[in-house]
Formats: C-alpha cells, sequence, structure tokens
C-alpha cells in the first residue's frame, strides 16, 4: 500500500479518536451545546457508527504521528478540563456533569488506549511518553504490571488483570486493583535489585505526584480533587477493558509445571470498526498479544481462531457492570472457547 493510502486509512482513526478532544475543548472553552455533543461523541455516536459495519483496511503505517497528537490532545484537556470544572462560569452544573463524564471517557478509552499504544513501541521516547500519559492519571505502575506481569502470565491466574470465569467484574475490581500495584512492584524490584533508586516505582509515584501538584498550582483543592476524580475514572475503566478482554480464557496447565504460549484464543476481541479505531485497536486483542510491538494499524481479527465478543467492547464493558446479564452471555461462550482441545468449540461464537 501507498504512502498517501496509508495515510488515509489512519485519518479515520484521527477522526474516531480526535473527535472527542475537540469536543471536549470547545465545552470547556464556551460551554453551551458542547458539553452534550462532547459526551454524544464517546457514546451515542460511537454505538451509531459501529452499525455502519465499515472495516479499515489493514496497514502497515506505524500510526505514531496520530499517537502523538492524542498525546498532546491528553495533556490540554486533562488540564483544561481540571481548571474548567474547578471553577465557577463557563459551565453550570449540567455542563459539569456531562462534561466530567465526556472527559473521564475520553481518558479511560482514547488515552489510556494510546498509552497502552506508546509503552510497546521500540524506540525509548515514545515509550517514557507512554508511561508520562499513565503517570498523570494516577497509573504508572500499570506500565510494570502491563509489561513484565500481564503479557507474562496473562490467562493464568499468576495474572491478576485476567478475570476467571464465574467472577463477576465489582469483585475482579476489588481484587485486581491493588493486585496490580502489588504485582508490578514484585516484578520491578526483582529487575532492579540492588538499585532502589532506579527503581520505577520511583517515578511512577513522582510523577503521580508532580500531576497533582500541577493541578493544584492552576486550580487549588479543587483542581486536585477533580484530577483524582478523572484519574480513578480513567484507571476503572482499564481495569474494565480487561476484566472484558481476558474474561474466562485460561491457558492450558503443561507437565513440569508451565503453560501453554499464549495463542489467539486466549483474548476476547471485538472487531467493529469505530470504536476500535477510537481506541487505536485495542480490542484487536490476541493479535496485540501474540504481536506486541506490531503498530495497531495493522493489528487483525481472524473469528475462526481468535475468540469475538457478541458486541463492542464499550457495550460489553456496560453489560459487565451488570453480572448477572454479563454471565448469562459470556459464561457459555467463555466454556466453548476453553474445551476447543476437546473438539468442543463449534464456532465459538
Amino acid at each position: 500500500m501507498r504512502p498517501v493510502e496509508e495515510s488515509r486509512f489512519v485519518l479515520w482513526y484521527a477522526i474516531a479518536s480526535l473527535t472527542p478532544a475537540a469536543f471536549l475543548g470547545a465545552a470547556c472553552l464556551w460551554g453551551g451545546i458542547w458539553p452534550l455533543l462532547a459526551l454524544l461523541s464517546v457514546t451515542g455516536a460511537v454505538y451509531f457508527m459501529d452499525r455502519l459495519n465499515r472495516l479499515p483496511a489493514i496497514t502497515q503505517s506505524s500510526g505514531l504521528w496520530l499517537c502523538y497528537l492524542l498525546a498532546a490532545a491528553h495533556v490540554l484537556v486533562l488540564w483544561l478540563g481540571v481548571l474548567t470544572l474547578s471553577a465557577d462560569g463557563t459551565l453550570d452544573l449540567t455542563g459539569k456533569v456531562m462534561t466530567f463524564a465526556a472527559l473521564g471517557l475520553f481518558l479511560g478509552q482514547v488515552s489510556n488506549s494510546n498509552a497502552h499504544e506508546l509503552i510497546h513501541a521500540k524506540a525509548r521516547w515514545p515509550r517514557r511518553l507512554g508511561a508520562l500519559i499513565f503517570c498523570t492519571l494516577g497509573h504508572g505502575h500499570h506500565v510494570s504490571a502491563h509489561l513484565h506481569v500481564h503479557h507474562v502470565h496473562a490467562a493464568t491466574d499468576n495474572d491478576p488483570n485476567s478475570a476467571r470465569l464465574g467472577e463477576g467484574f465489582w469483585r475482579f475490581w476489588l481484587r485486581a486493583a491493588p493486585a496490580e500495584f502489588m504485582a508490578g512492584l514484585r516484578a520491578e524490584t526483582r529487575r532492579h535489585q540492588g538499585k532502589p533508586l532506579r527503581h520505577p516505582y520511583v517515578i511512577w509515584m513522582g510523577g503521580a505526584a508532580i500531576s497533582l501538584l500541577l493541578s493544584y498550582a492552576l486550580a487549588g483543592m479543587g483542581g486536585v480533587l477533580i484530577h483524582a476524580a478523572l484519574a480513578a475514572y480513567a484507571q476503572w475503566q482499564l481495569l474494565l477493558s480487561d476484566y472484558v478482554q481476558h474474561y474466562g480464557l485460561r491457558r492450558t496447565a503443561l507437565p513440569g509445571g508451565k503453560t501453554e504460549p499464549m495463542g489467539p484464543q486466549h483474548s476476547w476481541n471485538a472487531p467493529q470498526w469505530y470504536s476500535s479505531a477510537m481506541m487505536l485497536n485495542a480490542p484487536r486483542h490476541s493479535d496485540h498479544h501474540l504481536r506486541p510491538a506490531r503498530p495497531f494499524p495493522a493489528l487483525e481479527v481472524t473469528p475462526d481462531t481468535m475468540p469475538v465478543l457478541p458486541r463492542s467492547l464499550p457495550v460489553m464493558a456496560s453489560i459487565a457492570l451488570i453480572p448477572p446479564i454479563w454471565h448469562r452471555i459470556m459464561d457459555h461462550r467463555a466454556a466453548r472457547w476453553q474445551n476447543a482441545a476437546s473438539g468442543d468449540l463449534g464456532s465459538g461464537r
């Protein structure tokens, strides 16, 4: 594919991911109808666009230019939101509620996905930029837990971010949030034994503290509280995404205590085009685990070999908040994929 064609296809990712940031900026600056449009841009509009069943082409473009733009947009809308939501004047209470919800969803679905893409980059500076984004959300430790625990132990009980069959989201969240922090800490402590000052958790905690101090300098304690609430909302969404994308799938134990290699059948995928574009193809999760360094425009979904969710990732994340409905929809699907080795897989859907 020629470079011009690649840029044209990556442009769809830019439209899907940057549009909410533009509406959020307008909401913070001018109020009016913009908070509603910002909220719709990450909710109803995404659902509608997914139903068009468009399929962006797979390209070999790195898409890094978009990642850099999204990183800049993240910084701008985060602190613009902190300023606006903690002050009187631009927005009334309804506008603030809608703007907070829209900004929290943008940080949780777009900024988290962008940071995730960056920390898997081959070059050092993109990786540092991704870590910085996570630090601004008080979630720098996710870098350690994701790279050194999740990608090593995903779909096993050794990974706190892989939900077990029958485990509801709320119970998973209470277990995984502290467990992820500790798992990353243990992994980094082993890697940096004897070098405490180089321990990444010093950076993760320091980065979060500096981010809050900046909010304090801009908007006082109100800004700190708004920032902390937005960060908690974004962290919660990241764990919700992990819950959905690995629910009930487990790698088989092999003789000698080892587990089978990570395969395409160990992650849930959602191929819907617009929500995937907005999240930089994070819902194409199996291919990412098989090839973590592969740029997001090149990720693929093959339904014959990869478990596919019955709805888009945002829709399934919403369903996961109601465990009885989630279990009714997902448990038999997860069990079917787990039984693949015995020939009981069928279509997996």
